[in-house]
């Protein structure tokens, strides 16, 4: 009997630390999974400001480049008003002249046709038009490298959400324009009439950024021709849905078309994942979407989707209250 009860004793113990050896194994596992959720937190947080350091600095080299330029610019496209005015003074004078004085000089006859007379009188106006049309240009351009490079402000205030696009299509068109066999992306705007809206900019300026450049990369291997079509209207709520809540506001939406090969249904769900990216190693760092989802849902209380749209085109549609205010309080 007493040994028995011995074996007993030594099963129970047994058994008890084959418990506790389950109990700190769980812990263990436990713990681990824990850690190995923190780690990935402060990859993915490490890997967004990464990302929003890039932008940032982006911003302040563009406007950077914005300033340089637009000083000499200015000073150049003002003093083409007064070059192209004594031209035009100078050759009425010498109109006038020839009008006068209709037999020239050997000296004088020799002079003109060495300098080609008649055809520098025709062509130096057009000359100092096409320098006006080059200036005014650029001026255009300093605009909206001035618009883009607003990535670092953090106040929310009313903006013309086309003059944001335009600016970001301005930094990427030369990924646009036709370069060798490439025959270019023939880009579609169909812009409606909105009003300012309550929005960070600067954010939204680098949700432009992303999804204008993957539609970009989208079409990278397809076939002519290539299409970018890029439309803004406003939604109107349905007010008789409210149901005595507080009506909802109205909201613009902005959608981004590209008719490449489009994005598989599978993978979908994870689209807005931090470092999920379906470009070949190296060209993706998983980030751009998701970076655009909290900027879209979580800074402007919106929406992001993708779907493929009735003409196969892949189609990327934000939306977001025209007044952020009172959609907060």
């Amino acid at each position: 009997l007493r040994a028995v009860v011995d074996q007993l004793a030594i099963a129970i113990d047994q058994a008890e630390l084959y418990a506790q050896t389950r109990a700190a194994a769980l812990a263990a596992q436990t713990q681990a999974f824990h850690l190995s959720e923190a780690l990935q937190d402060l990859k993915q947080k490490e890997s967004q400001l990464i990302q929003s350091e890039k932008m940032s600095s982006l911003g302040q080299m563009v406007a950077g480049v914005a300033h340089e330029i637009n000083n000499p610019v200015n000073f150049i496209y003002g003093n083409l008003t007064y070059a192209k005015e004594y031209t035009e003074d100078i050759l009425e004078l010498l109109e006038l002249y020839q009008e006068t004085y209709p037999i020239p000089t050997p000296a004088i006859q020799a002079k003109g046709e060495e300098i080609e007379l008649e055809f520098l009188v025709e062509d130096l106006p057009k000359i100092l038009s096409s320098m006006e049309m080059g200036a005014d240009r650029i001026r255009q351009i300093v605009v909206s490298l001035r618009s883009f490079s607003r990535l670092d402000e953090a106040e929310m205030k009313p903006v013309n959400i086309h003059d944001g696009i335009d600016s970001t299509l301005l930094i990427l068109q030369n990924r646009l324009k036709p370069k060798g066999a490439f025959q270019g992306i023939e880009l579609i705007k169909e812009y409606g009439n909105l009003p300012k809206v309550e929005c960070y900019a600067g954010q939204l300026n680098q949700v432009f950024m992303n999804l204008i450049g993957n539609a970009i990369d989208a079409l990278d291997n397809q076939h002519d021709p290539r299409i970018i079509k890029i439309t803004t209207d406003i939604i109107h709520p349905n007010l008789t849905e409210t149901k005595g809540k507080l009506p909802p506001l109205e909201k613009v939406r902005i959608t981004i078309r590209d008719n490449g090969p489009g994005i598989e249904d599978k993978v979908k769900n994870r689209l807005f994942d931090p470092f999920f990216t379906t470009k070949p190693v190296g060209k993706g760092t998983g980030l751009g979407l998701s970076i655009s989802y909290k900027i879209i849902v979580e800074q402007h209380q919106g929406e992001i989707l993708c779907y493929r749209d009735q003409d196969n085109f892949t189609v990327f549609e934000i939306s977001i209250p025209i007044f952020q205010k009172e959609q907060n309080q």
